[in-house]
């Protein structure tokens, strides 16, 4: 089990540390050093990412702004000489929060936590495994069962939402949140792309000029959500 890491510090002396620190542990894989938040966010893009190691205090962003930035956050560790962010630190879901200079030990201590999370993740998507790959809503005062795999986009209207499907031309109208149906449907497999619409990822035929396309139809991507279709697309797209 590997466990994919950058790590961020715009003072060079540290990054090395880290990065031979990074070398001593035999689940780390280091797959990018960076300088600014700016490098990470071109690191994120290029690739897989399940672990932070970040600096707090760097020209430009700060890691904390950078962390509040990300929509699908990975695991992060602070690393950073000042002890007065911890609390805003913590309150970001930081697996750790280790003050410089760095001991090794120390250093093991917050990468064992990380491993621990990460196995505890991973041992919850193989439970979900065997999860139902439908689930029913409530139609004209009937239960109607919805399979994933069925669904093609969703689309917010008030307190109602219409699911679109491959095997149907006309929509479910459903007495529902766009959150909610949002909530029902596993993660890997939907994204939301707007505050109005969720997609299934294997539905887009196609991202261009801040939209995606789902055959012929024509979904606007928001400004907040631009980054989930990079992340999507690894690449820079809109």
């Amino acid at each position: 089990m590997m466990i994919k890491c950058i790590a961020i510090d715009d003072e060079p002396l540290a990054l090395s540390l880290m990065e031979d620190y990074i070398s001593k542990v035999s689940y780390l894989q280091l797959v990018a050093k960076c300088s600014d938040a700016f490098e990470a966010q071109k690191a994120l893009q290029q690739n897989e990412v399940d672990l932070i190691f970040i600096d707090i205090q760097m020209p430009g962003l700060t890691g904390l702004q950078f962390i509040q930035s990300l929509t699908s956050r990975p695991m992060i560790i602070l690393v950073t000489a000042y002890e007065k962010f911890a609390l805003e630190g913590f309150n970001l879901n930081v697996v750790d929060y280790v003050l410089k200079p760095v001991e090794l030990a120390r250093f093991m201590q917050a990468s064992n936590k990380a491993l621990e999370l990460y196995e505890l993740k991973h041992q919850s998507k193989d439970s979900s495994a065997n999860k139902p790959e439908y689930f029913f809503v409530n139609v004209d005062y009937s239960l109607v069962k919805v399979m994933f795999s069925d669904i093609m986009w969703i689309e917010g209207l008030r307190d109602y939402v219409k699911i679109h499907l491959k095997s149907s031309s006309k929509p479910l109208m459903v007495r529902m949140t766009v959150r909610a149906v949002e909530d029902e449907l596993p993660a890997s497999n939907f994204k939301r792309i707007h505050r109005s619409y969720v997609v299934a990822i294997n539905s887009i035929s196609s991202i261009r000029k801040g939209s995606v396309f789902i055959g012929e139809m024509e979904l606007p991507v928001g400004d907040t959500y631009k980054e989930v279709i990079n992340q999507l697309t690894g690449k820079n797209t809109l």
